[in-house]
């Protein structure tokens, strides 16, 4: 068998694993769970506004279906953005992983379920209780039901996107949440070209080209920084004269799309425990009409604040420091150590705070835009899907590229 066909033969067993996995995941977000009427479930999502945020958020779908996956794999989601910050709080976490031994991944894998599985009763039980504005026959036996419906889909769609990962194409969380945008394409496609006015139709979509074009820009945007090794620093004398082999990429967007899934979860709080009648009524709730300026400031400034500290969190300079040092690795010009250490943390705190910068724009401008004209039919298309879009594509192309160079090797060694 030729390399071609071996490679051809590999991306299909793999691209059939992840299709059926995606069907038999979406077949089960229509399956409605027992007990909750739908129909009073729709009227009450357009009529309240964090609700619609809510299932607007990453799908922009009008039709509210409570199924047996509705939780889908947002628990996972939550629970691996809290295990980055605890691995970025606690050293002993951060041992685990900088080791990489078995034991460590296993550890660490463990406890991510464990936060998974409390993620998703937590927002069960939430789900729950908010239908009890909704729900005629609601009572607590009706509530455990949707907490027990709800907590074991999130648990099988979490097993379903580990087997993605393992044993399909791409990243299982990346791929899942992709499909459930794209599933939402029709009915944007319908509102932009036959449901909003024939003057806001060129600014819609001048509005989405450029926010495909700056977050394409984002996700590629790289600052390569300069290494030698000391066997090459030792063979040359003069500074000119150093070969550049390699270099350290470091990305304008390095926490992805997890400060808008951040900050989005925080603003909807004091609304959310507020309509769960969890909050004084002392006007704590956040009226998105009249208070539409003041959130989109908020939801500038926690987008940067959050984009700069998850960076700082996926990627130490003072650790990139310790891990030159031991494998001999320098940057041309800068002394190992301390200067090393400094010279990271200034190009960092500068591509970050550029990368943050435009992250935010991107987010908050067009919605704002779309808020303010009543452009609707950029609700179900937003900068957050956009960028998960357009990263799951990317890193399916760095995938697929992977595959091909190491069935090359396999087939020489």
């Amino acid at each position: 068998m030729t390399t071609i066909k071996r490679f051809k033969n590999i991306i299909l067993n793999r691209a059939l694993k992840t299709i059926a996995i995606v069907l038999f995941i979406r077949i089960g977000t229509f399956l409605p769970v027992p007990g909750i009427n739908h129909t009073d479930l729709a009227y009450y999502t357009q009529t309240n506004s964090v609700a619609k945020l809510l299932t607007n958020t990453f799908s922009g779908n009008d039709t509210f279906i409570i199924g047996l996956f509705f939780l889908n794999i947002f628990p996972h989601i939550n629970a691996s953005v809290l295990i980055q910050l605890l691995i970025g709080i606690f050293p002993k976490l951060a041992k685990l992983q900088k080791e990489g031994s078995f034991e460590g991944r296993r550890k660490i894998s463990t406890l991510t379920r464990l936060l998974t599985l409390i993620f998703a009763i937590i927002q069960s039980t939430g789900l729950a209780l908010q239908l009890k504005q909704v729900l005629f026959n609601w009572n607590l036996l009706l509530a455990f039901e949707i907490v027990c419906w709800l907590t074991a889909g999130a648990m099988i769609v979490f097993w379903c996107s580990d087997l993605i990962t393992e044993y399909g194409l791409g990243n299982g969380i990346s791929i899942l949440i992709y499909v459930n945008i794209i599933s939402n394409l029709p009915n944007l496609t319908q509102n932009l070209f036959f449901g909003s006015d024939g003057d806001f139709q060129i600014l819609i979509t001048l509005i989405i080209f450029i926010s495909l074009y700056g977050i394409i820009f984002l996700t590629q945007g790289v600052r390569n920084i300069p290494l030698i090794s000391s066997k090459q620093l030792n063979q040359t004398t003069f500074k000119n004269s150093w070969e550049v082999d390699s270099y350290l990429p470091l990305r304008f967007n390095q926490a992805g799309v997890m400060p808008i899934i951040l900050t989005t979860s925080i603003l909807v709080v004091p609304n959310y425990l507020n309509n769960l009648s969890l909050l004084p009524k002392i006007g704590l709730s956040i009226d998105f009409n009249d208070l539409q300026f003041l959130y989109w400031i908020m939801h500038f400034v926690l987008i940067i604040i959050f984009s700069s500290f998850y960076a700082w969190v996926i990627l130490n300079p003072k650790d990139l420091s310790d891990e030159f040092q031991k494998m001999s690795i320098a940057i041309p010009g800068i002394r190992p150590g301390i200067q090393t250490t400094f010279y990271l943390q200034q190009v960092m705190t500068r591509i970050t705070t550029i990368g943050a910068i435009i992250l935010a724009t991107l987010t908050t401008l067009p919605n704002f835009l779309a808020s303010q004209l009543n452009i609707n039919s950029l609700s179900g298309l937003s900068t957050s899907s956009l960028l998960i879009v357009t990263g799951v594509l990317l890193d399916l192309r760095r995938e697929v590229n992977n595959l091909y160079y190491a069935t090359i090797y396999n087939e020489i060694y």
